[in-house]
């Protein structure tokens, strides 16, 4: 699992150039992370959703309550 991670996250972040610097990179592997992985994969504890689903769901539920 970690592999395919680490493949996915070169392939979105790196255009098969280098970083102009490190803080470029950082950046980079931030943005993939915070506002594209992690807002879409499914968690475990979410019941197998995305963050996202799980948010619409809970106010779906929240407003007809």
């Amino acid at each position: 699992m970690a592999e395919s991670f680490f493949a996915t996250l070169k392939h979105e972040t790196g255009d098969d150039r280098p970083f102009e610097s490190r803080e470029d990179a950082r950046m980079a592997v931030f943005e993939y992370v915070e506002l594209f992985y992690n807002r879409i994969r499914m968690h475990s504890a979410l019941d197998y959703q995305s963050p996202v689903q799980a948010e619409r769901n809970y106010l779906s539920v929240r407003l007809v309550s």
